[in-house]
């Protein structure tokens, strides 16, 4: 049975185009693509860096007092900032596992003084405006010293892919899943679910790592990302966790081909990423950074999935133009009065005196309006 033909797919909200030919769940795909192809329009033009380390002269963490120390001067290869600062940069660049090649050097100044070293990341215009890391959600410092919280990274980071392999999969994930949970929520309802669950990853990664960098010093803890709070985040990964464990919900033993070949049920697929997460986390694998959003984004779509009221409670702003929405129903209840107590009040009425089958479509279709409110 495919899943246009459950029951639960014929009775919940249908998925009404954004635009005309266009689900939400389509235009969510096309703008990580446009993301994507901007970002590398602008990789030709390279003009931001990602600060992701700050360090003394010696390759040490930067003191606290050295906060507020400025950038100074241009940016240099990690080889040339050798020549010029001493074997402690390369300390440094080893301490937060980077590539020589990728790493580029400036320093930082307090009260005239060289006191330490950024290091950095070359990146395009829009990667250095929408990537999320703890140092950007919490302090706003892009690289420039400590400013305001930049909240709208939370959302940002969820269209950035870091090369075409990372878009390719995420997208599958979305194009296969995507409609099944669109369907049942509703357009405007789905987008604000996957938003959601993107965010709730983000929220994953910044208190792991906050708890990772303020450990006691030399004690190692489980579940937590001990790396730079600098680090930048990116991909649409933990929006497309939460769709899945949604699908899991609604089609639990639906089949599917992992990687085109291995049949397996969607909830055993669902769970198994789930575990491969965990593991990734308490072993402290390459990317468990991004297996931490991956964890938050899983917990909110097994949560929300389960509770789309508080999708109302959050969203409800979106009623204008959700026609799948709370605040849509009641008005256009008081303008044409669907959904009217009186109403339902008949409709039960004549189930309890002449049996379910004795309802007509438009009446059976006003009960299934009414349970969803």
């Amino acid at each position: 049975m495919g899943f246009a033909d459950r029951d639960w797919n014929r009775t919940q909200a249908r998925a009404r185009p954004m635009m005309r030919g266009w689900s939400v769940n389509g235009v969510i795909i096309a703008l990580c693509v446009a993301v994507f192809m901007i970002d590398g329009f602008f990789g030709g033009r390279r003009g931001s860096n990602i600060v992701i380390d700050r360090t003394t002269l010696e390759g040490q963490p930067l003191p606290a007092e050295f906060a507020t120390a400025k950038l100074a001067g241009s940016a240099i290869p990690l080889t040339q900032a050798v020549q010029q600062w001493g074997p402690g940069v390369v300390a440094a660049a080893q301490r937060v596992r980077l590539a020589s090649k990728d790493v580029w050097v400036q320093p930082l100044e307090q009260g005239g003084n060289v006191v330490g070293l950024a290091f950095s990341l070359r990146s395009t215009p829009l990667n250095a405006w929408l990537h999320f890391s703890t140092s950007t959600a919490l302090l706003g410092d892009s690289g420039s010293g400590p400013g305001f919280p930049q909240v709208w990274r939370f959302i940002g980071f969820q269209f950035l892919h870091a090369n075409l392999t990372h878009l390719i999969y995420n997208m599958m994930g979305l194009w296969f899943f995507g409609p099944v949970v669109e369907r049942y929520l509703g357009g405007k309802r789905y987008g604000a679910f996957y938003l959601l669950c993107g965010s709730c990853g983000a929220a994953m990664y910044l208190l792991l790592n906050y708890l990772g960098t303020h450990a006691p010093q030399g004690m190692h803890l489980p579940f937590v990302l001990p790396n730079a709070v600098t680090t930048p985040l990116v991909g649409a990964s933990a929006g497309v966790f939460g769709v899945i464990m949604a699908s899991a919900f609604l089609a639990p033993r639906a089949e599917v081909l992992v990687f085109f070949v291995l049949p397996m049920q969607l909830r055993t697929l669902a769970y198994a990423l789930v575990g491969v997460a965990l593991l990734s986390i308490f072993f402290g694998l390459d990317n468990a950074g991004g297996e931490a959003a991956h964890l938050g984004g899983a917990i909110a779509g097994f949560v929300l999935i389960r509770r789309p009221d508080v999708l109302h409670a959050l969203f409800d702003w979106m009623g204008r133009v959700d026609p799948t929405s709370r605040s849509r129903r009641i008005r256009r209840g008081r303008v044409s009065g669907v959904v009217a107590v009186a109403e339902i009040d008949r409709i039960l009425d004549k189930i309890q005196q002449q049996g379910l089958h004795s309802l007509t479509d438009a009446e059976r279709q006003t009960l299934r309006e009414a349970s969803r409110r």
